[in-house]
């Protein structure tokens, strides 16, 4: 199967070159506003960066960001202080499963009771964290359209991470699953997310084997993750896919499980993750119409193949991906221009963001703005009011925001992820409490530089007046007369900058 595709490479050059050459130029798009949508807000510094390298190398240095960003040295010591930092998830895994099982063994009484109660703290404490750590990587890499793309893929491939273990092994995902593939091939990061401990026990395919077969992970793989609830697949399909699935799950030992000699050589264990070929069912299987041979786990990969290389997949997610970076209702016209990059590109992320950002509708889409979500609306106003400030210390009072604004990180029951249309995001109440947490940024900084592991509060310098700083910068070039207007009256700079954070405009990337 691989074979069929590199025909395509002798035409991909081609394809892309006339695509460009009918397309506007980087140079012509307003710089301001295209920092704003390829970061997670757009900052004087940031402007002025993107200004140096000019518009077409900021979005290929964005596209293809370096290997290792630099943070902060205050963050980066902070990251590194993290538990999930210096315990890997596979032992943090073996560690729960062990407490739960001592728990399990105890008399009834007070002290089970306690226990209990404690039960869950290691995955609590480590989804927390992988929490925190994503925070400081929005706010403070430069790699920002990967640290999009990164929140992009995991709420594509949403994880809830409060069920059952999944918060022990939830920062394997986000940093080793999903963020190094964010920019790279669909069909390599679709495996990886079919190989996630997290993933297999969400979906439940830890229960899923030759014996007692689970559709969970299998109907979701396909109506969510690759083809779309309109892919054209049947039950039949959703089954065979199941039968393939069968024996992945995760280990809770490091020792590889006991079985037959003549399967022993074709158990795989990667950490957490474990295909256990006992628990495999090894009939032959026809998945969309293609006959795949019962191998074990390479029966996955083939699976992966005919599922990334779907036409339907490339749809869904060139979909998707101009819903979330050009417009709820994006043009048919750009939805098929990416699906073909998307298919000629076999499955290129970054090719087929390069396609979407040379099209008119992405151009159309700067000057009309695309209204934030709140992890979007957060993270651009904390970026904005506190570049001049040290790093943000307190991510629990950035955490606990998104959560009142209904959209806390990994926090998501049901797996269709987040939806990022205006009309999910701008009703009143979300409105008010935009207002409140505009005013306290504004006001109120020192809730966002306390934190209970480090003692006392960060010394902090006057916050300038926001639109000052933004002189020159293009920046809010845009307000209108009323709003301009409200913010002129006020004398303060903290009401100044309340008004502007909570202006109809900052509402929009």
């Amino acid at each position: 199967m691989r074979r069929r595709f590199t025909l395509f490479a002798a035409v991909i050059a081609a394809f892309l070159n006339s695509l460009a050459a009918a397309q506007p130029s980087p140079a012509s798009l307003p710089l301001p506003a295209l920092v704003n949508r390829l970061t997670w807000g757009a900052t004087p510094h940031e402007v002025a960066r993107a200004r140096k390298l000019g518009a077409e190398a900021y979005i290929q240095a964005q596209l293809h960001p370096a290997a290792s960003a630099p943070l902060p040295p205050e963050v980066q010591r902070w990251i590194e202080e993290l538990s999930i930092s210096q315990q890997s998830a596979q032992d943090a895994l073996i560690e729960t499963r062990a407490h739960q099982l001592s728990v399990r063994r105890m008399a009834d009484g007070p002290q089970k009771v306690a226990a209990l109660k404690s039960d869950r703290r290691i995955a609590r404490a480590r989804e927390s964290e992988t929490v925190e750590r994503a925070i400081w990587l929005a706010l403070y890499s430069p790699n920002q359209l990967q640290e999009q793309m990164t929140w992009f893929w995991t709420n594509h491939f949403s994880i809830f991470a409060r069920k059952g273990n999944i918060g022990a092994v939830l920062d394997d995902f986000d940093m080793r699953t999903v963020r190094p593939r964010a920019l790279g091939k669909f069909r390599d990061l679709l495996e990886a997310t079919m190989r996630s401990p997290a993933m297999l026990l969400y979906l439940d395919n830890q229960a899923n084997r030759a014996d007692s077969g689970n559709e969970n992970y299998a109907r979701e793989l396909m109506e969510l993750h690759t083809l779309g609830v309109n892919g054209g697949y049947t039950q039949k399909d959703v089954q065979e896919l199941a039968r393939i699935l069968t024996g992945l799950g995760v280990s809770y030992s490091k020792q590889p499980p006991r079985m037959d000699s003549s399967l022993r050589a074709q158990v795989v264990q990667d950490g957490a993750f474990l295909f256990n070929p006992a628990n495999h069912d090894y009939g032959d299987k026809v998945l969309l119409g293609h006959r795949i041979k019962g191998q074990g786990l390479a029966e996955v990969d083939e699976a992966a193949d005919i599922l990334a290389r779907h036409p339907a997949t490339a749809r869904h997610i060139s979909l998707k991906l101009a819903q979330y970076f050009v417009a709820d209702r994006p043009p048919e016209a750009l939805v098929d221009t990416m699906s073909k990059v998307f298919q000629a590109s076999d499955g290129d992320i970054a090719q087929t963001l390069q396609a979407m950002f040379r099209s008119p509708a992405f151009a159309e889409s700067l000057e009309t703005g695309k209204f934030k979500d709140p992890v979007h609306y957060l993270y651009s106003a904390l970026r904005l009011a506190y570049e001049a400030l040290p790093p943000v210390s307190n991510v629990s009072a950035v955490k606990a925001w998104l959560t009142r604004m209904g959209q806390p990180l990994y926090g998501r029951v049901t797996p269709d992820g987040y939806p990022v249309a205006q009309s999910d995001w701008s009703g009143s109440g979300q409105m008010t409490i935009r207002f409140d947490v505009a005013r306290q940024i504004a006001t109120r900084p020192q809730t966002f530089y306390r934190s209970k592991n480090r003692k006392g509060t960060t010394a902090l310098p006057p916050m300038p007046r926001l639109l000052d700083i933004a002189l020159g910068t293009g920046l809010f070039s845009d307000l209108s007369p009323n709003t301009r207007k409200v913010i002129d009256q006020v004398e303060s700079d903290h009401d100044s900058n309340t008004y502007l954070l909570a202006s109809p405009e900052f509402m929009r990337r």
